[in-house]
């Protein structure tokens, strides 16, 4: 592969997501407590393409909760690593990016750093399981430098079928 496709399959990185997807979600109750309950709910969204695949939003309705969110997602040319940006409309704030960038392997890993519930935490995304049909979305948060990882929201994706 010459540099321009690695360039270019670089830039493409979540064109998988384009399109209408079912979502069932698994959050736990309390994002840092191991042992808090889960709890599930189906979502709707819907992510579409921008700057030739550079970029993409998808938005996510959660009709059962009373909210929708939003995620940007950015590549730096310059980094090559991609920026996601989350929104809801709970808050109807931007909640700081995560940065990184898929393997050769289709696994895509993201990180960066917040506040929950007053504390530092560090964030994980992780992108696995793709397919032409299938996603999952994994948010871990770290609370001690990235030594463990406390997975609390899972997203398991499966494509719409066309009515």
């Amino acid at each position: 592969m010459s540099d321009a496709q690695d360039d270019d399959a670089l830039r493409r990185g979540f064109d998988f997501l384009h399109g209408d997807w079912d979502v069932v979600n698994r959050r736990r109750t309390d994002f840092l407590d191991p042992e808090s309950d889960w709890e599930e709910f189906p979502a709707v969204s819907r992510c579409w393409n921008l700057f030739g695949g550079a970029a993409n939003i998808d938005e996510i309705d959660v009709p059962a909760q009373g909210w929708t969110g939003l995620t940007l997602r950015l590549f730096d040319v310059e980094t090559e690593q991609w920026s996601l940006n989350w929104s809801s409309s709970r808050s109807g704030k931007l909640f700081p990016p995560v940065f990184g960038r898929f393997g050769p392997d289709g696994r895509g890993e993201f990180h960066g750093d917040d506040t929950h519930a007053g504390k530092e935490v560090r964030v994980r995304f992780v992108w696995s399981g793709i397919s032409e049909t299938t996603a999952r979305w994994e948010q871990a948060f770290s609370l001690d430098g990235e030594n463990t990882w406390l997975t609390n929201w899972t997203m398991e994706f499966t494509r719409r079928r066309a009515v």
